[in-house]
């Protein structure tokens, strides 16, 4: 059966609230998950760059002890 104005209007306007809170926790998430794959990434180079600086460091005392 047809809804009047007036419950319309506030079926309307629950609607509206309960998407708005939808959109916010989903930006939420999507942020969160933006943060966590940023830390990841940076992470990840660290431990690239520390790996590297290693191998260089091998390679160096390779060098030193074949001259001696």
């Amino acid at each position: 059966k047809p809804l009047n104005e007036e419950a319309a209007a506030e079926l309307g306007a629950e609607l509206l609230g309960e998407a708005l809170v939808f959109g916010v926790g989903g930006l939420c998430l999507y942020l969160e998950y933006l943060r966590q794959v940023g830390q990841s990434r940076r992470r990840e180079e660290q431990l690239e760059q520390t790996l590297s600086e290693l191998r260089e460091g091998l390679e160096r005392l390779q060098g030193e002890l074949e001259e001696l």
